[in-house]
């Protein structure tokens, strides 16, 4: 990901450092400052992580996701650990957010020095409580969001900054990543594992067996965590994504300021019953219930008047939503839009090319970017959305007179 510094004054360049697929190379993790006040003369300056390295036990106590291993056996170091996905830039051109979607975390760095100063773990997202429902389950043949005795992680790919009243924001879109590369995979299901008994009971799961496939039996878990003392029990399970969006306070990362919670799963699966958690790339209902569901993946934020608006990018039910978030106290839900027709006559025409390849609708949203009024070349806020599997690119008018998305 690059982004221009408000100020134009820096172009930053997130370098993902992601493993060779052999997992012997796993190359380190940075981000790219360069300075572009005199764009004839561009200073170059790398923010590294190597700095950390000494302290990766801090880290992992803290909870910030350290673990890869490679072919030979070595453990990655932090630099080669922290893969930088996104970044956000504050008002004063001063700090970067840098998302760190494997490790669970954020880089907070100082740009005209190009110093990370801090990497901060985001924690976990209780589904066992009221409001954090999901439906992990693609066997069940039913649209089931309930909850369940498991963790998930915020992961976010996509984050955007904000500023209210003088206080810094960051929105993050949850979608989770698990690591696979070579013959290192993390992610694991409740079957191939031993789980405390007194946590994963029919009493946790609804009356039945959380190995069951209608149960916990597919949705996938991390095996790099949840066996605390190393005994081979797992008392703890941590799923990839929060499968919703976040408001966190830019100086305490520690919990968000605000969570949608299950809104996304229970808006979709009331507006599209036959297609809910449907892929990008297929029609059918509960497709992707155990694997992160509609998949929030792409943020931006907008200022309209006077609200800020976050529109979040899903990328498989292939909608894009919009919220006020003005007051990150006070979210409200604005509006979503999807071109989709769920048609698996016009789908498959576009997988064999004898029709566009968004004849289905456009899929897959991944990259937004808000057009503000004054910039906009026909003076109204436009939302522009690129969409990966379908590889088309749609402009969108913003109108929220009627609290609509048109």
């Amino acid at each position: 990901m690059v982004a221009f510094s408000p100020d134009g004054n820096y172009l930053l360049v997130a370098n993902e450092g992601e493993p060779d697929d052999s997992y012997t190379v796993d190359a380190e993790g940075s981000v790219t400052v360069i300075n572009i006040m005199n764009i004839n003369r561009p200073i170059v300056q790398t923010a590294t992580f190597t700095g950390f390295n000494s302290q990766k036990e801090q880290l992992q106590a803290a909870g910030v996701r350290i673990f890869g291993k490679k072919a030979d056996g070595m453990m990655s170091s932090v630099a080669e650990d922290v893969e930088p996905e996104y970044i956000a830039i504050d008002k004063d051109s001063k700090t970067a957010y840098v998302s760190l979607q494997e490790n669970n975390a954020i880089a907070v760095v100082d740009i005209a020095s190009a110093t990370v100063m801090a990497i901060k773990p985001l924690g976990f997202k209780d589904h066992s409580l009221a409001g954090n429902e999901l439906d992990v389950s693609n066997k069940d043949d039913k649209i089931n969001i309930t909850t369940w005795p498991i963790l998930g992680m915020y992961m976010p790919d996509a984050i955007a900054y904000y500023s209210v009243n003088d206080k810094d924001y960051i929105v993050t879109a949850n979608e989770g990543d698990g690591r696979e590369w070579g013959e290192f995979n993390e992610e694991i299901n409740i079957g191939d594992v031993n789980v405390d008994p007194a946590k994963f009971n029919k009493a946790a799961c609804h009356g039945m067996d959380c190995a069951d496939k209608k149960a916990l039996g597919k949705i996938g878990f991390s095996a790099a965590m949840g066996d605390s003392n190393g005994d081979g029990v797992y008392e703890k399970l941590y799923s990839f994504g929060a499968r919703s969006f976040s408001i966190w306070d830019a100086d305490d990362l520690s919990k968000p300021v605000y969570d949608s919670g299950s809104f996304m799963a229970k808006y979709t699966a009331e507006k599209y019953p036959k297609n809910f958690n449907a892929s990008n790339d297929k029609n059918d209902v509960d497709n992707r219930s155990d694997n992160k569901g509609a998949e929030p993946e792409g943020v931006t934020i907008g200022h309209i008047g006077s609200q800020t608006i976050a529109f979040i990018g899903l990328e498989r039910i292939s909608s894009v939503m919009a919220f006020d978030v003005t007051d990150p106290a006070k979210v409200t839900f604005l509006g979503e839009i999807n071109t989709r027709t769920f048609d698996d006559t016009k789908l498959d025409a576009a997988k064999k090319g004898t029709a566009p390849a968004n004849a289905d609708g456009d899929l897959g949203p991944e990259g937004l970017t808000f057009i503000a009024a004054a910039d906009s070349p026909n003076g109204k806020p436009l939302l522009m959305v690129g969409f990966e599997v379908s590889g088309t690119s749609r402009l969108f008018e913003l109108d929220f007179s009627d609290a609509a998305v048109e």
